[in-house]
């Protein structure tokens, strides 16, 4: 399949199929994880597996669903990525849930006595390779968990994948922003974000 057989194929995208390619979005590594095989679209010559755009695009959308059930004050959003943190916090705020950005202190989903520690509802981790001592800690609480799985990620403690780029700066604030917006919009609330209100400074 050709990238316009590709961009044909899609139905009805969150948005035009080459909003996602120019951020990015379906470039993944040069590894595989069997767990993110089923999301992977092809290999590129120089070796860089390419993810499926449109597995994203549901996915986003599967992801948005899930978490628009959940009281919005206790979606939990994780990062330790540089370029996640800015999207993250964006999205945290735009809907009304919390982020840990940076370092994760371990003990925050499991130790009490923290003065840190918080009980979210669900998680969203932007990397569960970056981000494994929230999995961890999500897993032995029995929080449910939405990742951003690039191709070389493993899936096993993840309940919802969402297959992309997880560690580019236009990636990360693309999908960041079209799950922000697709939550608001099944909560029927308007807004006027665009990618660019999701996008870290360089």
């Amino acid at each position: 399949m050709t990238e316009n057989e590709m961009e044909i194929e899609l139905k009805e995208p969150l948005v035009p199929v080459e909003e996602y390619l120019a951020a990015g979005v379906h470039i993944g590594t040069q590894q595989k994880s069997k767990d993110m095989k089923e999301f992977i679209y092809r290999v590129r010559g120089d070796g860089l597996y390419i993810l499926d755009i449109q597995a994203t695009d549901e996915r986003i959308k599967t992801a948005a669903r899930f978490l628009s059930q959940f009281d919005p004050a206790r979606i939990l959003v994780v990062t330790s990525r540089q370029y996640g943190q800015y999207p993250a916090k964006k999205f945290a705020e735009s809907i009304g849930g919390m982020a840990v950005v940076g370092r994760f202190i371990p003990g925050m989903l499991t130790n009490q006595r923290l003065s840190q520690y918080i009980e979210p509802d669900v998680i969203v981790v932007t990397d569960p390779i970056g981000d494994s001592q929230a999995v961890t800690e999500a897993v032995q609480s029995g929080i449910p968990i939405v990742a951003l799985c690039d191709t070389n990620n493993m899936t096993k403690h993840v309940d919802i994948v969402i297959p992309t780029n997880n560690k580019g700066r236009k990636a990360l604030s693309m999908v960041y922003y079209l799950l922000t917006r697709e939550i608001l919009r099944l909560r029927r609330v308007s807004t006027s974000l665009t990618p660019e209100d999701f996008e870290t400074e360089l």
